[in-house]
């Protein structure tokens, strides 16, 4: 298995593959896990993140659930599998999922704990835990449900169907479909567009909005005054302000402090 980060200014690509079905496993995700680390140790202002092979994920190593004996060995993997999705879903910056191709299961669910999802024509999605008699562990019918509404999300894991990137935008699940040959330019720019933004802002926003998730506009209102006070110590708010007064919109230039 193979997890790297690539860097290129502000931005970081993680590339992950394992073989040709790039399935879910332990030893995987602790390649995940190192590559994380790398990345949290020296934050960039944006991460893609994307598969190398001609899928993005064939699913998981169905052989690691069947070895478990025990419930509570059961649950004990479960756990660790939700640890992969959170850890990209609590990342402080724009985080944009790339899918080309098939992406079920374990990789569907990472890609709806980033930010952004883009997507090639030809990729298809899928939650088809269904076909082992089990249901997504990882948190991806709720995340879903969040995107697509809950009429979608039991849609999408009651019938263990595929759909298209097409269907997924007309969902609110993939932002994003772009041609094949275009997709490497578009997600390139899309990440140094968000990578010359106030990066702390982004971040206020990502707080905000998973007070959100938990418990809707109320809940997001009671913290949105604190956390968006907080960035007034920021390099970036200060020069925005400043540039705004001095220059007019359009004209500051973002640092990430």
């Amino acid at each position: 298995m193979s997890v790297r980060v690539e860097r290129a200014d502000d931005v970081a690509t993680l590339v992950f593959g394992d073989g040709a079905l790039n399935l879910y496993s332990l030893e995987l995700h602790d390649a995940f896990d190192t590559a994380l680390d790398e990345v949290e140790a020296d934050l960039p202002r944006v991460l893609v993140v994307r598969a190398e092979g001609k899928l993005v994920s064939g699913g998981v190593d169905v052989s690691q659930f069947h070895a478990r004996k025990t419930k509570s060995d059961t649950k004990d993997l479960y756990d660790r599998m939700l640890e992969l999705p959170d850890r990209f879903a609590a990342l402080p910056i724009p985080t944009i999922f790339v899918s080309h191709a098939l992406t079920l299961t374990w990789a569907l669910e990472v890609a709806l704990a980033c930010d952004l999802l883009v997507a090639t024509p030809r990729a298809k999605f899928g939650l088809v835990e269904r076909v082992i008699g089990l249901t997504p562990t990882m948190g991806g019918t709720q995340r879903l449900a969040s995107r697509a509404g809950v009429a979608r999300a039991k849609e999408v894991v009651l019938t263990g169907d595929l759909f298209g990137a097409e269907t997924f935008e007309r969902w609110n699940v993939v932002n994003r479909v772009v041609a094949e040959d275009e997709l490497d330019q578009a997600v390139t720019e899309l990440a140094r567009h968000l990578a010359v933004g106030p990066t702390k802002a982004f971040g206020a926003a990502k707080q905000i909005l998973r007070h959100y998730e938990s418990g809707g506009v109320a809940e997001s209102l009671e913290h949105t005054t604190t956390i968006a006070s907080e960035l007034f110590d920021t390099e970036d708010l200060q020069h925005g302000m400043e540039s705004f007064l001095e220059n007019g919109p359009g004209k500051a230039t973002f640092r990430g402090r």
